[in-house]
């Protein structure tokens, strides 16, 4: 446990938050929700099962899609530190007071067989906005004050290549990781260890491809691990084997490599590896998500840097707009490399969750609990 853990090993947060969604379309825009989405960045690729096209039918309309959000929420913390944080986290890092932590709004257009081209546009602002995509080790991307207020900026082609090729360029959802950045499209309000300290939005391309309803691969070239770091002028690549073995369960495989440091040799590049399992009923989702990175670190010795953390996420659709989460989770950062302290952190998060559907809105309210060691 390094000093910050010392300092404050036993952590208790009670959290309340509010959330209020308006969307002018049925179509979801940005992220998907953590129990259909499970972190992906490629459009309806990771979860979705290819379906074959319908000669019968005729062609879809052309849907473009609307969304606007605020969402607000007051952490009361038990320890009540001075400086009012959450520890170092990225997102609802602030307690002991009353924060918009995120609001945001945008556009989005799906790539189809009707209309090939698509395109994602999402702005925000608030407390969130101000940690997340940076490094803890790395210099900031030029213009970073500014870039940080975009959720998205993607365009993408459904190419006429076999069951369809589709093509994506810009910033747009993260592959790595099962939470989104906003808490609205989480089953938790607060985001899990794992979460915070791996990338919710990429800079870059990706090519995704069905190879049939139950095999999806994407690949992908982006600019580095945090989307608004500049370690170096290297690229990272990577790759997602997403899986559905029946119409429950959905297995996805991410890896990530590239430099992460100002010495691109390729002997301190980065390796990082998510392996995400979720099982889906109608009313109960349990997932399992299992990360593991790891780089040799330029410094007297080269030391190994090496991060784990895995998180099992249970939510259960109580009655009606009633629903509960309990989430178990550990994070071990061996060397610092990844949140800025030596540490061993065992987490356990309980949320109650009531959600109200008014015509083209949804409110969500959440009372939530979180022990952190």
């Amino acid at each position: 446990m390094g000093a910050f853990g010392l300092a404050r090993r036993l952590f208790c947060l009670l959290a309340a938050g509010f959330c209020w969604m308006a969307s002018a379309s049925p179509i979801a825009f940005a992220d998907e929700p953590a129990n259909s989405k499970a972190g992906s960045a490629a459009p309806d690729t990771a979860t979705s099962v290819q379906q074959e096209p319908d000669t019968a039918s005729p062609p879809p309309k052309v849907t473009w899609a609307y969304n606007a959000f605020v969402d607000a929420g007051y952490l009361l913390d038990f320890n009540h530190p001075a400086n009012h944080l959450f520890r170092d986290r990225s997102t609802a890092f602030k307690v002991d007071e009353l924060d918009l932590n995120m609001a945001g709004a945008g556009v989005k257009k799906l790539a189809s067989e009707n209309s090939r081209w698509g395109m994602e546009l999402a702005v925000h602002a608030g407390k969130d906005s101000e940690n997340f995509g940076f490094s803890a080790t790395a210099p900031n991307v030029s213009g970073s004050d500014w870039l940080r207020h975009f959720g998205l900026a993607d365009f993408s082609y459904l190419a006429p290549v076999g069951r369809g090729l589709t093509l994506q360029a810009g910033l747009f959802n993260s592959l790595i990781g099962y939470d989104s950045l906003y808490a609205k499209d989480n089953f938790t309000y607060t985001r899990p260890w794992g979460g915070d300290y791996t990338p919710y939005l990429m800079f870059g391309v990706n090519a995704s491809y069905p190879f049939s309803k139950k095999i999806t691969v994407t690949t992908f070239v982006i600019n580095d691990y945090w989307h608004l770091a500049y370690p170096n002028s290297v690229p990272s690549v990577g790759g997602q084997l997403a899986y559905l073995p029946t119409d429950h369960v959905t297995f996805k495989e991410t890896l990530l490599y590239g430099p992460h440091q100002s010495n691109t040799a390729l002997e301190f590049w980065r390796f990082f590896s998510d392996t995400i399992t979720e099982w889906k009923r109608e009313r109960l989702t349990i997932a399992f998500e299992y990360q593991v990175g790891t780089e040799r670190i330029v410094a007297p010795g080269n030391p190994r840097a090496l991060w784990m953390s895995a998180q099992l996420p249970v939510h259960r659709v109580v009655h009606g707009p009633w629903s509960v989460t309990a989430r178990p989770e550990v994070a071990w950062d061996r060397e610092g490399r990844w949140t800025g302290s030596v540490q061993l952190i065992k987490a356990v998060t309980t949320t109650l969750e009531y959600k109200l559907s008014y015509r083209k809105t949804n409110t969500i309210t959440r009372l939530e609990y979180r022990f952190d060691d």
